[in-house]
C-alpha cells in the first residue's frame, strides 16, 4: 500500500493536534510556511472585475486561499474548483471563504464561475506578480509556454489577522488535497 504525496503543515501546537490517515504531516516543499505573516495580495481583479482585497474577503475566522494553475485549460483545476464550491458551504460554517488565484484573466474566471455556477471569489493575477510575491510560480515552464506564470498548486488556511495557519499540498499538479482535508484542517484549529 502506497500513501499519498499529500504535504501538510500547520502553525505552532496545532500540528500535535492533528492527524490525517494515510496522509503526511510535512512542510510544503514550496510558498511560505505557516505560522509566518502572509505575503501582500494587492488588490486584484475579481471574475467581475472589480478590485478585492485577501482580507475584505474572508470569513470569521480567515480565508481558505487556493492557488491554482487555469481554469481554462488545467482538467486539475477546474475539477478542484469545482470541488471547492462543493464544499463551500461546509468550509464556510466553520468560518471561512475560499479565494482562488491564478494567473487568469477575470473574463476567463467569470466563463468559468457563470458554466459552472462557482460561488466564491477567484481573483486574477495575470502578470504573476502575487503568485511570485508568494514563492509559487511554477519554474518548469519558460517564457512563450502557455503555462509561464502559473503557480504550483497549493491551499493556504489565513486567519483574519493575516497569519498562514496552514499549508495543503500534493507533489504533482496532478493531485489535489481534497475538501475533506481542507475541513479536517480548518476543524484543527484554535477557534
Amino acid at each position: 500500500m502506497t500513501m499519498p504525496n499529500r504535504r501538510i503543515a500547520l502553525a505552532g501546537g496545532a500540528a500535535a493536534l492533528f492527524g490525517i490517515a494515510g496522509g503526511a504531516l510535512a512542510d510544503a516543499p514550496f510558498g511560505p510556511k505557516p505560522g509566518v505573516a502572509a505575503p501582500p495580495v494587492g488588490a486584484l481583479e475579481d471574475q467581475t472585475g472589480r478590485p478585492r482585497r485577501l482580507l475584505d474577503l474572508a470569513g470569521q475566522r480567515g480565508v481558505v486561499l487556493m492557488f491554482f494553475r487555469s481554469a481554462a485549460w488545467c482538467p486539475f483545476c477546474q475539477a478542484q474548483l469545482i470541488a471547492m464550491h462543493d464544499g463551500a458551504a461546509d468550509i464556510e460554517k466553520r468560518g471561512y471563504k475560499i479565494v482562488g488565484v491564478s494567473y487568469d484573466k477575470s473574463s476567463v474566471n467569470a466563463e468559468f464561475t457563470e458554466r459552472r455556477k462557482i460561488t466564491f471569489t477567484l481573483l486574477s493575477d495575470p502578470g504573476s506578480k502575487t503568485i511570485d510575491a508568494w514563492g509559487l510560480r511554477d519554474p518548469q515552464y519558460p517564457a512563450g509556454n502557455l503555462a509561464y506564470g502559473v503557480p504550483r498548486p497549493i491551499i493556504f488556511v489565513i486567519d483574519r489577522k493575516g497569519r498562514i495557519q496552514a499549508s495543503l499540498a500534493e507533489e504533482t499538479y496532478r493531485k489535489r488535497p481534497p475538501v475533506s482535508e481542507v475541513l479536517k484542517v480548518n476543524d484543527a484549529l484554535p477557534q
